[in-house]
């Protein structure tokens, strides 16, 4: 059974503005998703109750996973100082 991962508009801004081989890393991690959405080494967050983060690298991405419809929220792509800043 394989996910449906929706980018929201703020972490796909983000993810243009990233470097080109750390935006393939992302990429690459964020279409793993799919298939694990909660793959070794995922944190689940503190205060919410489907939300979980991934390290790639010097960035992180935080996403939210729908079980009953299967999907895939990306809600942010950022630098591990400025990740959670805002949410």
């Amino acid at each position: 059974m394989t996910y449906r991962i929706e980018v929201k508009p703020q972490p796909r801004k983000a993810l243009a503005r990233i470097p080109n081989p750390h935006r393939r890393r992302i990429a690459r991690a964020i279409d793993a998703l799919a298939r694990n959405p909660r793959p070794p080494g995922c944190v689940k967050l503190a205060g919410a109750e489907a939300a979980y983060r991934i390290r790639i690298g010097d960035y992180r991405v935080v996403y939210e996973v729908a079980d009953r419809v299967l999907i895939i929220y990306i809600i942010r792509v950022a630098h591990r100082k400025d990740v959670y800043r805002g949410l």
